[in-house]
């Protein structure tokens, strides 16, 4: 176990790290169905690997370590 199971919605628990990456973006805890279109229709973000590996987000990340 990854020890993932309060960030992931039930049907996703106990899956591989990969498997986690290859699932859509709603797979997440709090990520609604609609927040996953939104993501779609801004970033391009279909799966947990494309929010994780998003320009943007890790530009953000990058700011907010520098910053801290």
């Amino acid at each position: 176990m990854l020890g993932l199971e309060k960030k992931l919605d039930k049907e996703f628990e106990g899956l591989s790290a990969q498997e986690i990456a290859d699932a859509p973006v709603s797979a997440l805890s709090g990520v609604t169905e609609n927040d996953a279109k939104l993501l779609q229709e801004a970033f391009n973000i279909k799966t947990v690997r494309d929010l994780g590996t998003n320009k943007y987000f890790r530009w953000a990340q990058g700011i907010v370590a520098l910053a801290d």
